[in-house]
């Protein structure tokens, strides 16, 4: 489920990104996609590829690789998302939920710490 109001469009920020046509209240499930799920070899071997920064971490010992079906891999990183996401192990999914109104035109951010006010620095140089 992704919701008709999301579009993907070129971010300022870098590359591409997901962005809304009309306002999202907060506490609003804008997409819950499928994932591909990777065994903890076939992460290894996607790491080497530019398929990399894409996938996310998956599974309780975090070993594994997902790569979602949906948008999921398109929202932009920010230490300040206006979204975060939640991965369901069993039924293979990752949500995507507004934390606070969001304007039509905004760009959907996630934070790739997993929690949408964590600033502890990732892998790449991000806002």
């Amino acid at each position: 489920m992704i919701l008709p109001i999301l579009f993907i469009a070129e971010s300022l920020h870098k590359g591409k990104g997901v962005f809304t046509a009309e306002p999202i209240p907060s506490n609003t499930t804008i997409e819950i996609s499928p994932v591909f799920i990777l065994s903890s070899q076939e992460r290894e071997i996607v790491e080497q590829t530019k398929l990399y920064n894409y996938i996310f971490e998956w599974g309780a010992d975090e070993k594994q690789g997902a790569l979602g079906m949906g948008y999921i891999s398109i929202y932009n990183h920010n230490y300040l998302a206006n979204c975060t996401y939640d991965m369901d192990y069993d039924n293979e999914t990752i949500s995507i939920k507004t934390v606070r109104n969001i304007d039509a035109g905004e760009e959907l951010f996630i934070n790739y710490n997993a929690i949408y006010n964590d600033t502890t620095p990732i892998w790449f140089d991000a806002i």
